[in-house]
């Protein structure tokens, strides 16, 4: 699979280490959506919920690359040579977004971008678990697909509140 289009996977996942490395590739860039996301808004709650996202994000590129380390020992050994080898003080740690100017109207089009992401991602993993053989790779992916999911629904419950349009049958509530 390759992200010759944008943000779409490509091609045919082959095993599971590349399955994990394309679930990077998905997670890389939904953290660096959102963190533009907050970028975006001084709405205070929708900023809450572009972090809330954003941090099960990180967390799921974390599974991943632990996952990727557990099953491909060329990684696991890279990993470890990297941790002698690489040394950054933690005292300049930083967040990459800041409070920006809202425009309600670009923030609805970055809420339904964000919403395409998820959506998106949820159709690559469920399309892994069909395949997977690993059954703790399973779970992990699992998991993960179902906060995928769950942010689907924050998003889409934000934006039915915060568009003047309706959405069928959807209702702010």
């Amino acid at each position: 699979m390759s992200y010759t289009t944008n943000r779409q996977p490509q091609g045919i996942l082959q095993n599971d280490e590349t399955f994990l490395r394309e679930g990077l590739i998905a997670e890389i860039v939904a953290i660096n959506d959102y963190s533009h996301f907050l970028n975006l808004t001084e709405n205070k709650e929708m900023r809450d919920i572009f972090h809330h996202i954003m941090e099960e994000e990180k967390e799921h590129y974390g599974l991943f690359l632990e996952a990727l380390r557990a099953i491909d020992p060329e990684q696991c050994t890279i990993s470890k040579d990297v941790d002698e080898h690489v040394n950054i003080s933690e005292k300049n740690s930083y967040k990459d977004y800041s409070s920006g100017k809202e425009n309600k109207y670009l923030l609805l089009t970055y809420i339904r971008d964000a919403i395409k992401g998820e959506l998106e991602a949820i159709i690559l993993y469920e399309d892994f678990l069909s395949n997977v053989k690993s059954e703790e790779l399973f779970k992990l992916i699992k998991k993960i697909t179902l906060d995928e999911k769950e942010h689907v629904e924050e998003l889409t419950k934000a934006l039915v509140i915060l568009d003047k349009d309706e959405y069928g049958p959807l209702k702010s509530s």
